[in-house]
């Protein structure tokens, strides 16, 4: 089984390809490593339509409903090896991916965060505690997360 990445961060009052452009190119480099990396952004092209994505969720599919979102967001945050979670540029703190860095942490699952080194909201006593790792830029992360996983 090949080792797995989450790659969590803020989806709320992005657009659709303002929440997965990053995290295509992310698993797209990882690929290349042998890593699988899973966007909670997968199969929801159906969002697309939204300027503007809601924290409230979509009753348009299964995964898009609150319960849907929870549940699978919950599985790969456990269930996955590392969480990066890129908080870069982040103008307000980000409900969900805090909760992620909640069940990752339970299931000991390390965390990433990309995060400047001031002036970010999410730069908090225990959010600090609960990363393993903090760096300033996404592709450190993405290099981190190689060092991490493979032999």
């Amino acid at each position: 089984m090949r080792p797995s990445v989450y790659l969590a961060g803020p989806i709320t009052g992005l657009s659709f390809k303002g929440c997965t452009d990053w995290r295509e190119g992310a698993k797209e480099h990882l690929d290349k490593f042998g890593i699988d990396a899973f966007s909670p952004m997968r199969k929801k092209g159906f969002l697309a339509r939204y300027k503007h994505l809601s924290a409230k969720g979509y009753d348009l599919h299964a995964l898009s409903t609150p319960s849907g979102i929870t549940t699978r967001d919950r599985m790969d945050c456990q269930k996955r090896d590392i969480v990066i979670a890129n908080l870069l540029g982040a103008e307000k703190i980000s409900a969900g991916t805090m909760i992620e860095y909640g069940w990752a942490d339970s299931a000991r699952r390390p965390v990433i965060s990309v995060m400047e080194p001031k002036g970010n909201p999410h730069d908090h006593a225990m959010v600090n505690h609960i990363a393993g790792y903090r760096v300033e830029t996404l592709e450190e992360a993405l290099d981190l997360a190689i060092a991490i996983l493979l032999p």
